[in-house]
């Protein structure tokens, strides 16, 4: 789904990735579960590009709600993934800290898994190769994607800001929808190492100047990067 011009949505408000279209060719962000592949090439279809047109996906980080269908794009076309240094480990299947589940409704919960199990959430396909990017990196794709350091929900966890499609890709740095609640809004995301960490990291977002922030989870959210610490806190 065309979110903007240049700017492309695949999956939904459960779960999400991105793609960001210019002239030199397209830039992912997050490649969400494996049977998102599908979603990936019919969105590139309507866009009039095809596979050979990606030329790198970037990870927010290394959960397995992230990197669905990332090895595909590797492995069988030679497409570079990008991830933070500190969750690099994490995307090859490292081991990933055991957090609170905290609260739940079922109706939501079984939402979540039903809409992953779709989606062949339960076959995940981890990185073998990555390539390790660090905060302040320009990488070097299509809109000139900067990372913003985020850590909290991951050791790695990052922003990705493109003023070129004026979005910042913030991954589980906060979520619009909670996937165990239902419960909408900015609000910090669940299966966070460390809350505390997480929710100073978003005082990061204040200096950037984007108006679009897209989430991993949940709907496109659209106002003042400088209140979105405060409403994630007030929301905790």
């Amino acid at each position: 789904m065309e979110l903007a011009p240049h700017l492309h949505r695949i999956g939904n408000d459960v779960v999400a990735a991105y793609l960001v279209d210019t002239a030199d060719g397209v830039t992912v962000v997050d490649a969400g579960l494996p049977g998102h592949w599908r979603d990936l090439l019919a969105e590139l279809a309507a866009m009039g590009r095809s596979v050979k047109d990606v030329r790198g996906v970037v990870l927010t980080h290394g959960d397995s709600d992230h990197i669905g269908f990332a090895e595909r794009l590797r492995r069988d076309h030679g497409v570079p993934v990008y991830v933070h240094a500190d969750d690099a480990e994490r995307a090859r299947s490292g081991d990933k800290p055991k957090t609170p589940v905290g609260p739940l409704r079922l109706g939501p919960l079984l939402g979540f898994a039903g809409y992953a199990l779709r989606k062949r959430g339960w076959r995940t396909a981890y990185l073998t190769e990555v390539v390790e990017m660090h905060d302040g990196d320009v990488l070097p794709l299509p809109g000139s994607p900067r990372i913003v350091g985020m850590p909290g929900h991951s050791p790695g966890s990052v922003a990705v800001h493109v003023p070129a499609v004026d979005a910042v890709f913030v991954g589980d740095a906060l979520t619009t929808r909670h996937v165990l609640t239902g419960r909408t809004g900015v609000q910090p995301a669940p299966f966070t190492d460390d809350p505390d960490e997480a929710l100073e990291s978003l005082g990061r977002l204040a200096g950037l100047d984007a108006t679009w922030v897209l989430p991993g989870h949940g709907a496109p959210w659209r106002g003042d990067l400088a209140e979105v610490q405060e409403t994630a806190r007030r929301a905790r």
